[in-house]
């Protein structure tokens, strides 16, 4: 397991290095070992903050892998820096809000809030509302630079695409050519021809998809988090005066004793210390039907203790337990990529470039070697880079791979990665060799006979 962040003593006579701590673009001090930092980014949500990332922070001397779990916007530094202080400075630069914490910091603690806040939302509404008036105005007037058209368009601009056009402009600063950059050209280009409504409406509709794909993304991670809710928040524990009272699962040690009631979710692994119950285990194992528990028997966190009282001696914590390392190993799944995934990604990287050489060929072209009407292709090579940006067929992958293992995964089914689920569809034969493992665990009446008298 990589280290936790680690901050190697101050070197310098003073023992003060706040003055003298060198900058991104100075020569930093190497260590001779190697850390890890785990940073969680806010706003990295697909590959193209990944990609603006990796450009920004590879070419720091002493940075010797990133690896990135987009799901979860985490990114993990392994580097031999003798401080990591430089990695958050070159965050920052490039607008990422970077907070560094604990690698063995659960990382599904937090459910992602899905909505928007009330700001956004009027922000959103408002650039909606300019952009269609703005875009009616210019059909009934037959004007695209009336005073008031401008007005619409540039409150819609700056209400809907000002954290774009800042993103642009810092992917045009790192060489780094995304969406956000051709978004941004395409409204730099529409307001230089004149096409005020146009470039209202392009910020308001990217505005709009990157909602739809805000919202999309959080869905998968609370997915994810949702696997943890398996196990219960608070447990029975006793005190050592023996008396029982109830504690938030995760502060509970291993070794001590708790008591699961009939009903009641088990909240951790453990081993039964008094009692005799059935357990469904199909959350977690699969079984079909219940199975008898008692002393020395193991349970695990998640399953349902459903006749009498257990009481269980706790074998692992709540970071630890069976249900945890099932929510990890989905997590993880996010680097080992599907063989689609890792196609579309690969593609995308050269498919932008020759997306933007296009467009400037299709704008300059014509007008140079024909003669045609410069502004007329030049618009035409702005709707091209809006209409071929790759960013929704980038983000569906892993959105559809995580969807699909957490799903999977409540139905008790743990599928190890991306390239395995996506194997499924060639599957021809699958062998059993478990009488009843594919049965639902629910008796029925099937047929109802009833005895002569």
């Amino acid at each position: 397991m990589p280290k936790a962040i680690e901050i190697a003593p101050c070197c310098c006579p003073s023992g003060n290095c706040a003055s003298t701590t060198p900058s991104v673009a100075d020569p930093l001090p190497i260590s001779t070992g190697e850390y890890s930092a785990q940073y969680r980014i806010q706003n990295m949500d697909c590959p193209t903050e990944e990609r603006l990332i990796r450009n920004k922070l590879e070419g720091i001397p002493g940075i010797v892998r990133l690896d990135f779990n987009l799901m979860n916007r985490v990114l993990n530094v392994h580097h031999r820096l003798v401080s990591p202080e430089a990695v958050l400075r070159a965050l920052k630069s490039i607008g990422m809000q970077a907070e560094p914490f604990g690698v063995d910091m659960p990382s599904t603690t937090v459910a992602e809030e899905a909505g928007l806040s009330t700001m956004q939302k009027s922000l959103l509404g408002l650039s909606g509302v300019a952009a269609v008036a703005a875009e009616v105005l210019a059909w009934t007037s037959h004007s695209d630079a009336s005073p008031l058209v401008i007005g619409l368009a540039v409150v819609s601009i700056l209400a809907g695409g000002l954290p774009t056009l800042r993103k642009g402009w810092i992917a045009l600063k790192t060489f780094t050519l995304n969406i956000n950059f051709l978004m941004s050209l395409a409204v730099v280009g529409a307001v230089a021809i004149g096409q005020w409504p146009e470039a209202a409406m392009v910020v308001f509709l990217f505005a709009v998809a990157e909602l739809i794909e805000s919202m999309s993304l959080n869905r998968a991670r609370n997915s994810v988090h949702g696997l943890m809710q398996l196990a219960p928040d608070t447990t029975t524990v006793r005190d050592a005066d023996g008396r029982w009272r109830s504690v938030p699962t995760e502060s509970v040690e291993i070794g001590i004793v708790i008591r699961v009631k009939p009903g009641e979710r088990i909240a951790l692994d453990g081993v039964v210390a008094d009692g005799e119950s059935s357990v469904n285990q199909a959350p977690i194992t699969g079984e079909s039907m219940p199975v008898d528990k008692r002393k020395g028997d193991t349970v695990y966190a998640g399953t349902i203790n459903e006749q009498g009282v257990l009481d269980i001696q706790v074998s692992a914590n709540s970071g630890h337990s069976t249900l945890a390392r099932i929510v990890r190993v989905i997590e993880e799944t996010q680097g080992n990529q599907a063989p689609t995934q890792r196609f579309v990604d690969t593609f995308a990287r050269y498919y932008t470039p020759v997306v933007v050489l296009v467009a400037i060929l299709v704008a300059a072209v014509p007008p140079l070697l024909f003669g045609a009407p410069f502004v007329a292709w030049l618009y035409k090579a702005l709707v091209m880079l809006v209409i071929a940006c790759p960013c929704a067929l980038v983000i569906s992958t892993p959105v559809t791979v995580v969807s699909g293992l957490t799903a999977a995964a409540r139905r008790g089914i743990l599928i190890k990665g991306g390239q395995f689920l996506e194997a499924g569809h060639r599957l021809k034969v699958i062998a059993m060799d478990k009488t009843g493992t594919l049965t639902i665990g629910q008796p029925a009446v099937n047929r109802y006979s009833r005895w002569p008298t």
